[in-house]
């Protein structure tokens, strides 16, 4: 039975143990004198009061880093990155310099990609010669929705959807793998549940000066961005 005696211990920055106890018996002596001896009690203390490793501030929090922080730090617009074509070829998209674009990370076999490709398509058919770019990136991170080679992305797009716009090589776009240029999206604009994309289809929209202006959700339809485009093309 556990005895009712209450007994309080207050460990002062010195090694003195002073214990007060409302209730005294020759146990609880023998106690005090083990507790108040510091030769005796410091090695116990030792044992189970083991001091926490030294921590900066800056290790800290650096675990708590998303993937955006990998991003280039000397980058200062989306001109600044180079990304490869459907074939492997380098693209410098300094050559979009003076462009508006929308930056959309594509699937095949998403439940979105009737409705996307479709109205992308009009957009880009619409606003072409006013100087609109779509710049489309295929990724299979998302329930392995795209799981075809380039050249057969290529060939869905064009057959299916007409599409104009370029399809570049395929991409990761979350993780320690994604590509730069989805990391500088990410630290640009982050989502409204954190940095990292979600899904199928996350659109980025970029002024002529390369810089990112809006992010939208998977789910928004390109046509409702439409005013948003419309504001910086006639900047």
């Amino acid at each position: 039975m556990l005895s009712s005696s209450t007994t309080r211990i207050f460990i002062h920055t010195t090694t003195a143990i002073r214990l007060a106890s409302s209730t005294s018996s020759s146990s609880s002596s023998s106690s005090l004198r083990f507790l108040s001896n510091p030769t005796l009690f410091r090695p116990v203390l030792h044992a189970y009061f083991k001091p926490l490793p030294s921590t900066s501030s800056t290790s800290l929090f650096s675990s708590f880093r998303t993937d955006h922080t990998m991003a280039t730090s000397s980058a200062k617009s989306v001109h600044d990155f180079n990304v490869k074509d459907a074939k492997g070829n380098d693209i410098n998209l300094g050559d979009y310099k003076g462009k508006v674009l929308i930056i959309v990370n594509v699937a095949s076999q998403c439940g979105l990609t009737n409705s996307n490709y479709t109205e992308l398509s009009q957009l880009y058919e619409k606003y072409k010669q006013k100087g609109l770019e779509i710049l489309a990136f295929p990724c299979n991170q998302f329930g392995a929705q795209e799981p075809g080679s380039n050249e057969q992305i290529q060939e869905f797009v064009c057959t299916r959807f007409k599409a104009e716009f370029p399809v570049f090589n395929k991409v990761d776009v979350n993780g320690d793998s994604a590509d730069p240029l989805y990391k500088y999206l990410k630290s640009s604009k982050g989502g409204l549940f954190g940095d990292n994309i979600k899904w199928n289809f996350s659109k980025f929209l970029v002024d002529k000066e390369g810089k990112v202006v809006d992010r939208y959700a998977p789910t928004t339809s390109p046509l409702s961005i439409e005013k948003d485009l419309l504001k910086l093309l006639d900047a």
